[in-house]
């Protein structure tokens, strides 16, 4: 399955609180994980249309190593099916990244990071396929109120046999309605990424729950269209920072 994340986000206006951004939304956000501390998040996500389905169950492991610096790791397991083969499950492909925060001034209210990523060909029900490199930049701004806007996108190298580069961008927009809840929408497009694909579009709703100071529930999910057909997109997390 490849469900490039997408996107963007914040920047701390001194009147306004810090939104989340990245999961559950198909994006990530330029704020790297507090220097010392670890973001992790047990996570199933998945896309489907029809019989057919492809999900992923793993971790999404993030740490701060030094100031305005994350590195990341996500370890999944994969599974898939469709009428023809039944159900398939393995090893998911593995991500590696490293997310870098160059811009970050308090006084407008603006940050922009790049996040590079390697996505490794580790699953073992996908032979052929090549290591690919994900290049996004990230931006964003959060208002008073609790009211974000933030987009971005980026360009993958997708190599192997009946693979193509391509572009993809995203845009979204989330809301704290209360100190424990919050919630948004957004929007994202990718080029076709096989000979013969077809560009992708997803809508989608999402939603943060504060359970602690430590621990939250993420959901999003949505429409998918590519080639006159319509799929869905779908996320469920349980998230920890210490």
């Amino acid at each position: 399955m490849k469900i490039s994340r997408i996107v963007a986000a914040l920047a701390l206006a001194s009147s306004a609180t810090a939104a989340s951004a990245g999961p559950p939304y198909l994006t990530d956000d330029p704020e790297p994980t507090e220097t010392g501390h670890w973001e992790i998040y047990g996570f199933t996500a998945g896309e489907g249309q029809g019989s057919s389905l492809d999900e992923d169950l793993g971790l999404d492991l993030n740490y701060g190593p030094i100031k305005d610096v994350q590195l990341t790791a996500t370890v999944p397991a994969s599974f898939s099916h469709n009428r023809a083969e039944g159900w398939r499950s393995g090893t998911g492909d593995l991500e590696l990244g490293l997310k870098f925060r160059f811009i970050h001034d308090e006084k407008s209210g603006v940050s922009a990071a790049i996040f590079p990523r390697a996505i490794l060909p580790t699953a073992n029900h996908s032979p052929g396929e090549r290591t690919r490199i994900l290049l996004p930049i990230w931006v964003g701004k959060d208002f008073a109120g609790g009211t974000s806007i933030f987009g971005g996108g980026g360009y993958e190298f997708n190599p192997g046999p009946d693979d193509r580069d391509f572009w993809l961008a995203a845009v979204a927009i989330t809301h704290d309605l209360s100190k424990r809840l919050s919630v948004g929408v957004e929007a994202a497009w990718q080029q076709a990424d096989t000979a013969g694909g077809t560009n992708q579009t997803r809508a989608g709703v999402g939603a943060i729950y504060k359970l602690s100071e430590h621990y939250s529930l993420l959901v999003s999910g949505g429409p998918t269209w590519a080639d006159h057909h319509t799929g869905y997109h779908i996320y469920a997390a349980l998230g920890a920072n210490f």
